[in-house]
């Protein structure tokens, strides 16, 4: 069989139906749409999973507008004939091509400065109110409605005329076609985004609040539904202040679980129709684990991208997709504690935290609870279980990395926390006489690696986990060749860190350490031998033999506040 074009950078849905591209049939989020009662449906899923293509397929589906979009005619009522939707019954189908839409997608406004922003935002605006240029002859529409129009299509209303643009169109298509409107939103927060990162949030914030409830409030009689797209749920306060009870259906529901995403099952068929079935553990461990709802989903961008590429190379497609400057700033900025909890993730560990379904985004750099409601949201982790305190009123979640893809850009982050403060090169000599068994020119340049990265006061209290955080981060280089574990079982006890080779014909390392304790007159000789005993006599190799790591090194790391020891048993 012929394979079929992949839709890679494609979201307009007939253009992918039409031209035979392939195509994994999320028609029936049309029938889950109908079916819930919500007039208003806020729906936040990460960049990249198929919202947009998805509110592509809703307007194409309930388009009756032949002026500003060919929706209408015969053969793209063929569009969804042979999809699940067309499939679904009568009291679907008798909604296709019964509404006139309004479509306007934010997802391209991310400006440096509001002056542009606020340009681009008249500039969509404007192209919507284009496509309904036939509302100027309309007999429905008075002489001043009129004029607003002109106002708008000419780009010469205040801010004030765009703010209530939504609603005014809103209202005159419903006048001009006798029936209610529906409205179509994506990526509403794309703008707030950039906003926050470039010292205009306040201004984007007033804008979209006005603009969006303004169509959205008190509209009822006008309007059959709304569905709106973006990465979060911007707090209630902030934007969608005064709107009645909007349905929001967060990656956190049951609801559209399948609908945004891949699931195992559409993999699995992709990956047979493009004759790769045998990559398939490989491809789950890349682009698998997130969980909407309690389904297990994978990220499309990047399953379309892997298969599209010419030698089926597995690595990060959808982290290089979208900024992750905020996610970055966010991560570097944070304390002791925030650098223990990211160490842990990337061992692979979960957390535990509490996470809101709102986020007010200028809270998150001082407001932990934000920051990982954030992170889960956008998809830079995911949820696995969750517990609730009925006594704090509060429900939290485990949370971890979702896969190999996502891990990357967390490691790029700890590599440039210490590429700052210490060359490259210096860090790549280090880690290779440690992979080489050269401990000593690994303790001179970790020793300089500690003096050009800590103050004294950061080993003021528990310095043992200060220098274990440092280790677990620098040995992030060495993660395509080692595995590199944490604080976990191995023989009678828990060890510190363990590097395991991926070929076993290399050397392997159990690391303990070991801060002198002067108090008690302990010596670096002293301290690195109780460390090297504990090794020994809780048989931490254990794990390292159970592999078939034949060659081992067993390292004690003493430490007298920013004096460094490697001592090698």
């Amino acid at each position: 069989m012929k394979k079929k074009k992949l839709p890679i950078k494609i979201s307009d849905f007939k253009v992918i139906v039409s031209e035979d591209y392939y195509y994994v049939d999320k028609t029936l989020f049309i029938k889950e749409i109908i079916d819930k009662g919500d007039k208003i449906l806020l729906i936040p899923r990460p960049r990249r999973f198929g919202k947009t293509l998805n509110i592509s397929m809703l307007k194409y589906f309930y388009d009756c507008c032949p002026q500003s979009s060919p929706a209408n005619s015969d053969a793209d009522k063929k569009l969804f004939s042979s999809l699940a939707i067309g499939k679904a019954g009568k009291d679907y189908l008798d909604k296709q091509g019964k509404y006139p839409v309004i479509f306007l997608s934010f997802r391209d406004i991310k400006e440096l400065d509001w002056e542009t922003c606020i340009d681009k935002l008249k500039q969509l605006i404007q192209d919507e109110y284009g496509k309904h240029y036939y509302l100027l002859k309309s007999k429905k529409l008075i002489p001043h409605e009129k004029d607003y129009f002109k106002q708008i299509i000419e780009r010469k209303g205040s801010r004030s005329d765009y703010e209530k643009s939504l609603e005014k169109l809103l209202i005159f298509l419903n006048r001009h076609y006798g029936r209610r409107v529906v409205i179509l939103i994506d990526e509403y927060d794309a703008p707030v985004h950039a906003g926050f990162n470039r010292n205009y949030y306040e201004e984007i914030i007033n804008f979209m609040r006005n603009f969006l409830c303004g169509g959205l409030k008190d509209t009822d009689q006008y309007l059959e539904k709304s569905v709106i797209t973006g990465i979060m749920r911007i707090a209630k306060e902030s934007i969608f202040s005064g709107l009645n009870n909007p349905g929001v259906y967060t990656l956190l529901y049951k609801e559209f679980d399948d609908k945004f995403g891949f699931t195992e099952e559409e993999v699995e068929a992709m990956l047979g129709d493009f004759q790769v079935l045998d990559m398939y553990d490989r491809v789950r461990e890349w682009y698998n684990g997130y969980r909407f709802g309690k389904r297990v989903v994978y990220n499309p961008w990047s399953i379309i991208n892997f298969l599209g590429s010419e030698d089926k190379e597995l690595k990060p497609y959808w982290v290089n997709t979208s900024d992750n400057k905020l996610v970055e700033t966010l991560l570097s900025k944070g304390g002791r504690e925030l650098k223990r909890e990211l160490e842990q993730l990337i061992r692979g560990e979960t957390i535990e935290k509490a996470i809101e379904d709102n986020i007010v985004l200028k809270d998150i750099p001082t407001d932990e609870d934000s920051l990982w409601s954030f992170l889960l949201q956008a998809g830079y982790l995911k949820q696995t279980s969750k517990r609730r305190d009925e006594v704090m009123e509060r429900t939290y979640y485990a949370l971890s990395i979702p896969n190999k893809e996502v891990r990357s850009t967390y490691t790029r982050i700890v590599q440039r926390y210490f590429t700052g403060k210490i060359e490259n090169r210096q860090l790549e000599i280090m880690l290779k006489a440690l992979i080489d068994g050269d401990v000593r020119l690994f303790e001179k340049i970790l020793r300089k690696v500690v003096l050009a990265i800590f103050s004294y006061h950061d080993f003021s209290a528990e310095p043992e986990k200060v220098y274990h955080a440092l280790t677990a981060g620098l040995l992030i280089w060495i993660s395509n060749t080692h595995e590199v574990t944490s604080n976990r079982e191995s023989g009678y006890g828990r060890y510190d860190i363990m590097i395991i080779p991926r070929d076993p014909a290399k050397t392997g390392y159990v690391i303990e350490f070991k801060a002198v304790d002067t108090e008690e007159n302990e010596t670096v000789e002293t301290a690195a031998a109780a460390a090297l005993k504990q090794i020994e006599e809780k048989k931490y190799e254990t794990v390292l033999v159970e592999r078939g790591v034949k060659t081992y090194k067993k390292l004690a790391i003493v430490f007298s506040g920013k004096d460094v020891y490697v001592k090698e048993g």
